[in-house]
């Protein structure tokens, strides 16, 4: 238990003692276990009987241990903790428990020791009966949400370049980039396996649990979320679009002629000119979000201090995801059907570096990120 609760000073998660026993006693071991270190911090039964919840909430921060206390003065303090502005999680194990695991907002039961009536009552049961069980828990749920949050924000940002892409081409008169298999087959390849690894991704456990709890109120596009899904979005769209006018731009400056959206336009309804500038937007496309996938693992962290090879889902998902798309462009009878063009090898690296673009951008706001988190200030704490 000493062990998890220095781990939750560090995460913000404050622990508070609530036990039967005498004054002294409780001190002593909240002390031993860094709990609390001041005879103040400590409150009786008989100090609460003569105060209510209002009195309590005023003065409950500075509290860590509360002795002989009685059932009732249990849910006392968790509706003071609650009024505070904390999220109480409340372990017990015992019948007189159950009134204060059902007011907690977490209520955590002793799987071994514990009543049936506590367990009933309870949110969560701990089959081991170890404290430190719970901060495992709290690591998990928060590298839960952490890579449910990287999975989502890297679809939703991969998603919005293909539509920029298609909206910008449009509204500028030319011909469409992609055509609808070539968007089935980068949400089907390239957008599903490098989401489920990021689902799947081992977070850094040595920072995880050195951050403040977040708000049950916050967005999912919080902490630059919003950010990331526009800003990557107009740079994958931007590359796609820069590879899709790249051809008859070339054409038009070897002819001499000017580059206007009106020649652009002209040059590609030629059929050749057409399907070699979208294979080139298609290519684009589905490489630069296997890169940006890469960068999503961690938007404070850069690749080089990473650990590529802990997540080999990544590793299997960006590998996979190149091999297919290469297919498409040089295996004839897939040609055929995506009305691709075959590519020659200066070609594919030209296309892979600069689809390496959004990888780049990431490692120039790694130091932004990092120094956002630093300004983060925690306005909800948790209560163990």
């Amino acid at each position: 238990a000493k062990d998890a609760v220095t781990i939750f000073k560090g995460a913000s998660v404050r622990t508070v003692m609530i036990t039967g026993d005498h004054r002294d006693t409780a001190f002593a071991i909240a002390r031993e276990l860094g709990i609390a270190q001041h005879e103040e911090q400590c409150m009786s039964g008989e100090q609460l009987d003569d105060m209510t919840v209002e009195d309590l909430t005023k003065i409950v921060d500075n509290l860590r241990v509360f002795a002989r206390v009685s059932p009732e003065h249990k849910v006392m303090i968790v509706k003071a903790l609650r009024a505070k502005g904390y999220i109480v999680s409340m372990t017990g194990d015992g019948v007189n428990d159950a009134p204060s695991l059902k007011a907690a907002d977490i209520g955590v039961a002793m799987g071994i020791t514990g009543t049936d009536v506590a367990k009933s009552a309870a949110d969560m049961v701990l089959t081991d009966d170890n404290f430190a069980t719970i901060e495992k828990a709290i690591e998990e749920g928060r590298g839960i949400y952490a890579n449910i949050k990287k999975s989502v924000l890297f679809l939703l940002s991969s998603n919005f370049g293909e539509i920029i892409t298609m909206f910008a081409a449009i509204l500028a008169g030319l011909a469409a980039p992609l055509k609808a298999i070539h968007i089935l087959w980068v949400n089907l390849i390239t957008d599903s396996l490098p989401g489920l690894a990021l689902g799947v991704d081992k977070n850094d456990t040595s920072t995880i649990m050195k951050r403040p709890p977040r708000d049950p109120g916050e967005s999912l596009f919080a902490e630059g979320g919003i950010f990331l899904t526009l800003f990557y979005g107009v740079i994958i769209a931007s590359l796609t679009l820069g590879a899709f006018v790249f051809v008859p731009i070339r054409l038009l400056h070897g002819s001499g002629e000017a580059v206007t959206l009106a020649n652009i336009a002209a040059q590609l309804k030629n059929a050749h000119v057409l399907a070699e500038s979208q294979t080139f937007a298609f290519t684009i496309l589905g490489v630069s979000q296997l890169f940006h996938a890469i960068g999503m693992r961690n938007v404070e962290k850069s690749i080089f201090t990473m650990n590529l090879l802990e997540n080999k889902f990544m590793i299997g998902a960006f590998g996979i995801g190149l091999l297919l798309q290469i297919a498409v462009t040089e295996v004839p009878f897939l040609v055929k059907v995506f009305g691709t063009y075959s590519l020659h090898l200066k070609e594919w690296l030209v296309l892979i570096a600069v689809s390496a673009v959004p990888l780049l951008i990431h490692e120039l706001l790694v130091p932004l990120f990092r120094h956002l988190k630093k300004k983060r200030e925690a306005s909800y704490h948790t209560v163990v």
